[in-house]
């Protein structure tokens, strides 16, 4: 399936490190202040996106750099996001050298991660699609039961969103098809999701009661 063209990214990266498969940073003229020197930019602009519950419990998480390396760190990062934001009415916070973007909806706090230097306003286009493309796929229903009965669809949804870091797609109605496309190729539906988590629970309880 074709992606579509990811975005270049507006900010001048940290040299790099922060774009290693890049070259080195072009070299500053004479005399030019150190401020001013343009690193080489970098496509890789989401270090992480993830999904908590409304007592900072983990349901859905996907990170793209080595930033976090261990289940444990990461879980410790959300812990510690969740505390910072989960009673504020912002939605722009900054955490150990991060911007995070985040939106509550009923039972559900959703992030968006990026760099120091990001800009807020392409970070928040990604929460927006993420939101908005979960609405459709969740039928209007953002919320905790919903997102763990369509887990596989909320997937889809960030795969094609971010691929890697790279943001791929910012309209929810591109990304709504994409998904609807692949679930179609994959003869996944969100009715098939449903019946493939019931007839797992059966077998669980059964399982149990044996």
């Amino acid at each position: 399936m074709q992606r579509p063209e990811a975005w270049p990214r507006p900010h001048p990266g940290e040299g790099a490190a922060a774009a290693p498969t890049g070259g080195p940073a072009p070299p500053a003229r004479a005399g030019e202040p150190a401020a001013l020197r343009l690193q080489e930019p970098s496509l890789y602009t989401i270090k992480a996106v993830f999904i908590l519950d409304n007592d900072g419990h983990r349901l859905l998480a996907k990170y793209y750099d080595d930033t976090f390396p261990s289940m444990k760190e990461q879980m410790a990062f959300e812990k510690n996001v969740f505390n910072k934001t989960s009673r504020t009415d912002s939605e722009i916070a900054f955490f150990g050298g991060m911007t995070i973007v985040y939106k509550s909806s009923i039972d559900l706090f959703l992030y968006v991660v990026g760099s120091s230097y990001e800009n807020e306003l392409m970070l928040m286009s990604v929460l927006t699609c993420l939101f908005e493309s979960l609405n459709h796929v969740l039928r209007k229903n953002v919320e905790k039961r919903w997102l763990l009965e369509n887990m596989d669809g909320a997937f889809l949804v960030v795969d094609e969103i971010v691929d890697g870091g790279v943001i791929l797609e910012s309209d929810p109605q591109q990304v709504i098809q994409k998904v609807n496309f692949r679930a179609d190729d994959s003869g996944l539906t969100e009715h098939s999701v449903a019946q493939v988590l019931q007839s797992a629970k059966e077998q669980i309880k059964w399982s149990l009661l044996k």
